[in-house]
């Protein structure tokens, strides 16, 4: 079922109960209301008659002149029975009541209560005895109350009606909003970056399109950075088939292409072999030197060879003694070496770009390098920190850098954490922590 639906109904389940309460206080009312209205007729009644006779004797025609003044009196039915048997009656409502149309059968069962009926004697001047009959007859006052909850029943009627109704509006305003968000969620949801939410009149759903604006706008960014990333990795890999292509031609067809010469040149008699055979040999040694450095820079063997903790002295030693001004101090666990090989390459590229960034435009007199691994709950947290103590520089112009953002990208893909600390004139510190 539907929001719409379910609020729909429960707003008719509250009102129907609203309704039935209502009604229940109504009749309740309407009941005590003629209950004591009658009780109060009868006592007014009594006492009247009370104050008409005092000590005084009146004969029964005085009587039934008396008693017509009391025919106006409400919701009581006034009778004289005389010692005949025969009863006068004296209530002037009751042809009113007739005239009025009744309520129904239910309402009066459930009005009506018990009410008493009074007997007074008389004595008459002539000795005769009189009984005075006075009755409950709540019918006109039924009538009214009848009316009253009418009037009650319909204003609480039109009280529901319009809540409903307002009620009705608010929420599908509110559920329109949601239907928007809901379509910006699915355009999202499937790569596609649609145009920002616009502003609600509700505060909270305004909240809810700032914060996907905002996380919309990140997608953005994000998406369009990897894309700059991945073709800036493309861009590498196909200048990197070429750099090697290029040497490979250069240095191995140069090379094969002498050896070949020189081994034709052996076939004479007249060459001298012991030369063409010491520059073959050249030859091949340079070619050996070629390869290494090849595939040093593909794949460090002393990786695979050694350990993690050799391949980082060794990629020390090298800046070393390429740049002497510089000193590296390199701390290490030896407990590093058990990681696996994933963790293992993509730390070492880490470092391996982050000296060369830091060689290339830091200036630095020093530079430190420590990778340890602390215990942590129920893993293992490898920390790395590099710093420097360079020029520095503001992040925010190189935080767009392709390599800052490939050592982010490798950090990331190892379920770690990669943050940057720099100021100008104090150096930069690169760290990096991945759990293992």
């Amino acid at each position: 079922m539907s929001l719409r639906h379910q609020i729909s109904l429960r707003i008719l389940l509250i009102s129907l109960c609203i309704l039935m309460l209502g009604g229940a206080i109504a009749i309740w009312q309407a009941r005590n209301a003629v209950s004591n209205e009658v009780d109060s007729s009868i006592k007014l009644a009594q006492q009247l008659i009370k104050l008409s006779v005092g000590n005084t004797q009146f004969n029964e025609a005085d009587w039934v002149y008396r008693l017509n003044s009391l025919e106006q009196t409400r919701h009581l039915n006034i009778q004289l029975r005389k010692p005949s048997g025969g009863l006068l009656n004296f209530n002037a409502t009751a042809l009113d009541v007739e005239q009025q149309e009744l309520p129904p059968h239910w309402f009066i069962a459930l009005v009506v209560s018990d009410y008493p009926k009074v007997e007074y004697p008389i004595n008459t001047v002539d000795q005769q005895f009189l009984t005075l009959i006075i009755q409950a007859n709540p019918m006109d006052e039924i009538i009214e109350v009848w009316h009253e909850t009418l009037t009650f029943f319909k204003t609480i009627l039109l009280l529901v009606f319009l809540t409903f109704i307002a009620v009705y509006f608010t929420f599908n305003q509110t559920l329109q909003a949601i239907q928007v968000i809901v379509e910006n969620l699915k355009n999202i949801e499937q790569g596609q970056h649609p145009q920002k939410l616009p502003d609600f009149s509700t505060q909270e759903y305004n909240r809810i399109a700032q914060a996907i604006n905002q996380m919309n706008d990140e997608l953005s960014a994000t998406q369009q950075q990897n894309q700059a990333l991945t073709q800036h990795g493309f861009d590498i890999q196909e200048k990197e088939r070429q750099r090697l292509s290029q040497e490979l031609h250069d240095e191995f067809g140069q090379s094969l292409t002498a050896i070949k010469v020189m081994a034709v040149t052996a076939a004479y008699e007249t060459s001298d072999t012991q030369a063409v055979t010491s520059a073959i040999v050249d030859i091949c040694d340079h070619l050996m030197t070629v390869l290494r450095s090849m595939m040093k820079q593909l794949h460090p063997m002393i990786l695979t060879e050694l350990g993690f903790k050799a391949s980082l002295e060794d990629l020390v030693h090298q800046w070393e003694s390429r740049t002497p001004e510089i000193v590296f101090i390199l701390q290490v666990d030896d407990w590093v070496d058990g990681m696996g090989e994933t963790v293992v390459i993509q730390m070492f590229r880490v470092i391996q770009e982050s000296l060369t960034n830091i060689i290339r435009h830091a200036e630095a007199s020093e530079v430190s390098i420590r990778l340890t691994i602390e215990p942590n709950e129920n893993m293992s947290i490898l920390k790395l920190v590099i710093q420097d103590n360079g020029k520095g520089c503001d992040l925010d112009t190189i935080s767009t850098g392709f390599g800052l953002q490939g050592m982010a990208e490798r950090i990331k893909l190892l379920g770690g954490q990669f943050k940057m600390q720099s100021q100008e004139g104090v150096g930069m510190q690169i760290m990096a922590e991945i759990p293992v």
